[in-house]
């Protein structure tokens, strides 16, 4: 469901940063509850990419594909540990081929049918959401550029007096923060949709139709507008008028899913040769990732956005015209909107080319691909019930299929912009910095994890440009084709620079924004102060009972009682800070896991880190107490060195609400 985090590409993982958070918590949980720091690892490294031929174009035939699929698929899933996949693939406005892969049962040994076997497609659900809307702005029940309160029964909190629209909720720039906790609901919970959109939303912390930042919230809330103009429940008014008009009859946006398809549902796992995951992921913002499918299904679906698709008229050619264009342009967007955009619920793609409609989607387990060639009527899908043995497996796949089958059948002319543009040498070292991700939280402890994932811009002595975003790893060098625009080299990904006035306010892809990070405290000092904070603190704790054993051993006198009190409060303050921090870490760590998160839980870490802090004072207290007393050099090293860690992790907890403010994230 949750769909890409800001890399270099734009289509990497469409998901929140979860790489990067779930080391720096795991890794912050580790410490402070072993006391130790074990050998670090990089992570696991990505699948390797299947290579896609260079050869003529091949004849889109049904032969073809599948001989190409089978030759692709099943060593693919071998080596990446997936259990099972399907695949649909869409010409002429028609079905073309459905394959399945591997099993949808290990256990049972139960192969994948792509017609029987179904499959959570997770944020391509959004899709369908872009879908219902347009149904209803077709009707004249809804207008794209209306502000979103005169079709709600209750006032959106917001921070600018700018008008909200559809058409900001559909293309991702209605402005808000990223909300990370109980994005999946507990076994047996049901969505209340009005309460989910309701009830302590995000904070909107940019001014609507500026700032590309992709929002699981705000399709959310365009969903319970369509529930509550048409005045029957999301999921009954998706069913009864876009799947059924589309002939989807084995998919549905009910959960859990209804009786007489629950069974057809394919087991999830992590990787084929573990356990399958028991649990069914019940999506809190439903209308943004709720859907389940089969890939036959999904052929339906694609085939509704092709011209002379016979009976798929779901929508009017003119509409479907208008959710494959941008939604915004540079009035809105400023220089940004040169480069990748989105449309109405869709990502825009040119690739060999070729113009491509597309969507991808992961929940913890399930990982689809979708992608539509507006003027070729042809389609691909792809849908995986594992993540496979590596971070990037299921990822990798789907690439591999997605861009193999537009290099295979679509090679087209990569347009490469030719000659490199005279400004890019200048262009570039404007550009040369440190960036954060649109996408990010602003209002709670989550902003620490943020502040860490800054994307990298390093400009080169012939003018282009590359980025390195902590999602991947991977740097990626673009090249600049119009003033502000660059196009990746020896690929199709391409950025926008907006500036103002000389100063870069946004570099932009699709539905995702680097915006500068600040040069005070970039990631770099925030991350050495903490992991430098913690590991003093640690020390400090280790050498209590050491000490002891060392004093009782050499039979050494006790210290005096004078400054006792305050030696007392500032070990009571250590542990405490250690405490919090690991009890923030492992709260996050099971909002990642989509586990419940208790934000009453959260309240109790801000009040314990609250003490810590407050630890300061007697810390200043021990140091005074050591140099005014000449207790040698040994012991006010120390006691400076645990002043300055708790001033650290103060620093960093009341920058980033440890010790108030909002605990939902």
């Amino acid at each position: 469901m949750f769909a890409t985090s800001p890399t270099p590409d734009g289509r990497a993982s469409r998901r929140p940063p979860r790489r990067l958070v779930a080391l720096v918590a795991a890794g912050i949980t580790a410490i402070v509850m072993t006391g130790c720091a074990g050998a670090s690892e990089a992570g696991p490294a990505p699948a390797p990419m299947v290579a896609h031929p260079e050869s003529a174009e091949a004849t889109l035939t049904k032969e073809d594909v599948d001989a190409w699929l089978d030759g692709l698929l099943p060593a693919y899933l071998n080596e990446t540990r997936i259990a099972g996949a399907s695949v649909s693939v869409v010409a002429d406005g028609e079905l073309l081929t459905a394959r399945g892969y591997g099993y949808s049962d290990v256990e049972a040994g139960t192969p994948v049918d792509p017609e029987e076997t179904l499959f959570r497609i997770a944020s391509i659900s959004k899709v369908f959401t872009a879908t219902a809307v347009m149904r209803l702005v077709e009707e004249g029940e809804l207008d794209l550029d209306t502000d979103v309160d005169e079709y709600l029964d209750f006032e959106v909190e917001r921070s600018f007096d700018q008008d909200l629209t559809l058409r900001h909720l559909l293309s991702h720039t209605g402005g808000f923060e990223e909300r990370i906790a109980n994005a999946m609901l507990s076994e047996g919970e049901e969505v209340d949709l009005r309460e989910v959109v309701m009830n302590d939303p995000p904070e909107q912390v940019y001014e609507p139709g500026t700032t590309p930042a992709y929002s699981n919230y705000g399709i959310a809330l365009a969903g319970y507008i369509v529930e509550n103009v048409a005045g029957v429940p999301f999921e009954e008014y998706v069913e009864e008028n876009v799947l059924a008009p589309a002939g989807m009859d084995s998919s549905t946006a009910r959960q859990p899913l209804p009786e007489d398809l629950a069974s057809r549902l394919s087991q999830a796992y992590d990787t084929a040769d573990g356990p399958p995951v028991e649990r069914f992921e019940t999506v809190s913002d439903a209308p943004a990732g709720s859907l389940t499918s089969s890939a036959t299904d999904m052929a339906e679906f694609m085939r509704v956005y092709m011209e002379d698709a016979e009976g798929a008229d779901l929508l009017e050619p003119e509409t479907i015209a208008l959710m494959g264009e941008p939604a915004l342009d540079e009035e809105s967007l400023g220089g940004v909107a040169g480069g990748g955009q989105m449309g109405l619920g869709f990502f825009l793609e040119e690739r060999n080319g070729h113009r491509i409609i597309s969507h991808g989607g992961d929940t913890d387990v399930f990982h689809s691909e979708m992608q539509i060639y507006l003027e070729q009527n042809a389609g691909i899908f792809i849908t995986l019930n594992s993540s496979g043995n590596t971070g990037l497996a299921s990822h990798s796949l789907r690439l591999a299929v997605a861009e193999g089958f537009a290099d295979r059948y679509f090679p087209g002319e990569q347009a490469d912009g030719g000659q490199i543009e005279p400004t890019a040498v200048e262009h570039a070292a404007m550009l040369e910095g440190n960036y954060r991700p649109s996408r990010s939280v602003h209002s709670n402890f989550v902003s620490l994890l943020y502040a860490l994932d800054e994307a990298q811009i390093v400009a080169t002595e012939d003018g282009t440009i590359v980025l390195t975003s902590p999602e991947t790893g991977r740097p990626t060098e673009y090249m600049e084709v119009e003033p502000w625009v660059w196009r990746e080299i020896d690929g199709h990904r391409t950025l926008a620079a907006d500036v103002v006035d000389g100063e870069v306010r946004a570099i932009g892809t699709t539905a995702f924004t680097f915006l500068p990070a600040d040069e005070d405290t970039p990631g770099t000092v925030v991350l050495s102060v903490l992991a430098g904070s913690v590991l003093i603190l640690l020390i400090t704790v280790l050498s209590w009972p050491i000490g002891t054993l060392v004093r009782l051993r050499l039979s050494r006198p006790k210290r005096d009682k004078t400054g006792r009190w305050a030696r007392v409060l500032t070990r009571a303050a250590v542990v405490l800070s250690l405490l919090a921090l690991a009890g923030w870490a492992f709260t996050l760590s099971m909002a990642l896991s989509f586990q419940p998160v208790s934000f009453g839980t959260l309240r109790v870490f801000q009040v314990v880190q609250a003490l810590g802090l407050l630890g300061v004072l007697s810390a200043a207290m021990v140091v005074f107490d050591d140099i005014r007393r000449k207790q040698g050099l040994e012991r006010c090293v120390g006691s400076v060195l645990v002043l300055a860690a708790l001033m650290g992790l103060g620093w960093i907890a009341t920058m980033h609400g440890m010790v108030t403010g909002s605990v939902t994230f």
